[in-house]
């Protein structure tokens, strides 16, 4: 089966878009191979960003799902929760942190957008690599 990947950037307000060009990672994004659906959005985590979610996988029948938003120990059980809910396996979910490890770090925008594309290019290329996982219940003596 051929990888249906959906791309979302997150703007964060002005945390990650006041330094990365959101529109050109998004341009960059829809052009890699397996890309079907690539959106920004100004906060991906609010209830709208996450419906464009569920709507993008069941519409456009999304086999994989990448997040470039802030840090995945905050928002990474948001989106896995939106896959799980539009019917896709959580764990063929990548986030990429392109707040602390980009937006924050870097202050020219346009090292900042180049380094935030090669780091949304490696989670699109790993996530065609991730197989659903299934939750087991182990019981405890």
């Amino acid at each position: 089966m051929d990888n249906r990947i959906g791309v979302y950037i997150c703007h964060c307000g002005l945390n990650i878009s006041s330094t990365v060009d959101v529109q050109k990672l998004t341009e960059f994004a829809q052009g890699l191979e397996g890309v079907v659906v690539a959106r920004n959005y100004p906060y991906m985590c609010s209830d709208p960003g996450q419906e464009l979610i569920k709507k993008d996988i069941k519409e456009h029948g999304l086999t994989n799902v990448v997040v470039a938003s802030c840090s995945p120990t905050m928002h990474g059980p948001t989106f896995q929760r939106v896959c799980e809910e539009a019917g896709l396996n959580p764990y063929m979910f990548q986030m990429v942190n392109i707040r602390e490890h980009v937006s924050w770090v870097t202050d020219d925008v346009e090292k900042a957008t180049e380094k935030a594309k090669l780091l949304v290019a490696a989670a699109v290329n790993r996530v065609k690599f991730h197989e659903p996982l299934g939750k087991i219940h182990v019981p405890l003596t």
